[in-house]
């Protein structure tokens, strides 16, 4: 038995589109409406990060340990090996994203340099100035690449035999 009138009508596909059409649009509002709220959330002051004159910290404040949070050498709140340099990398990488992508990544100076040039030239940071041969000596010193070999051999192990 062959039928050939279409499932649904012309105007019912017509209107089955100019629906889905609608939904769409409501869907890209409705995600705009959740990123402007949950932006507003985390950042209640607005993105203004001021100019790379206000944020590129060129004199760094005496840092009371007690007050920073500073446990074995180690920034508490932002995971950095406190050293020479070291406000100079909080004030100007985390004045655009977490601690945590410097902290995680490793490179060589020329790897690092590389890096801060991708960020100027794509993500729009400042320039650094007098400040980057610090930040990157920072950076080289404490975030550089890891040599890892094996593991230490087991040793003061007491072994036993496994009965069949």
């Amino acid at each position: 038995m062959s039928d050939d009138k279409p499932i649904i009508s012309p105007e019912q596909r017509a209107a089955y589109d100019r629906v889905n059409t609608m939904l769409n649009r409501l869907t890209l509002v409705a995600v705009g409406i959740v990123v402007v709220v949950v932006t507003l959330m985390f950042f209640p002051q607005g993105l203004d990060l001021g100019t790379a004159d206000q944020v590129a910290a060129t004199e760094v404040p005496e840092v009371d340990p007690l007050e920073e949070g500073i446990v074995d050498g180690i920034h508490v709140e932002t995971g950095f090996v406190v050293d020479e340099g070291w406000e100079l990398v909080r004030a100007n990488c985390t004045a655009c994203h977490s601690s945590k992508l410097v902290t995680q990544n490793r490179a060589d100076r020329a790897g690092w340099e590389s890096m801060i040039r991708w960020m100027q030239e794509t993500q729009k940071l400042w320039d650094l100035g007098e400040n980057e041969p610090i930040i990157l000596d920072y950076l080289a010193k404490h975030y550089a690449p890891q040599r890892k070999g094996r593991r230490a051999r087991l040793t003061h192990i007491e072994w036993y035999e496994l009965e069949p």
